[in-house]
């Protein structure tokens, strides 16, 4: 799997204690991610959402005029920092599905064009 986005996804968030990490243990986190919105916390929720281990999963942007998504993780299971890092690998490997798949197709469109 490339390895690119994902590390630079993983700098530019920060594993910050806001009110209520501390007394949760280690499964229960909120990250704050700088410069990202409604497109990475959607998807990234989706797909963390649906992990087994995972008891809630969700995001806020606390306001419009900071660039900053809050993202919240819930496990009884599994440490939160494991699961975002995880929900990042299955995102990244999601979007290069989807560049190898739109890629291949255009290229067929495109030779369909030059045979007519």
């Amino acid at each position: 799997m490339a390895r690119g986005r994902g590390e630079e996804h993983s700098n530019q968030w920060k594993q910050n204690t806001l009110a209520g990490d501390e007394k949760n243990g280690e499964g229960s986190r909120t990250f704050v991610f700088t410069n990202e919105g409604h497109t990475l916390g959607n998807a990234l929720k989706t797909i963390i959402a649906r992990y087994p281990e995972v008891d809630f999963c969700g995001y806020t942007i606390p306001h419009p005029t900071e660039q900053k998504l809050h993202f919240r993780i819930q496990s009884r299971r599994d440490r939160a920092i494991d699961i975002l890092k995880r929900g990042l690998e299955d995102l990244e490997g999601l979007c290069d599905h989807t560049i190898v798949t739109f890629e291949k197709e255009m290229a067929e469109f495109n030779a369909m064009k030059v045979e007519n």
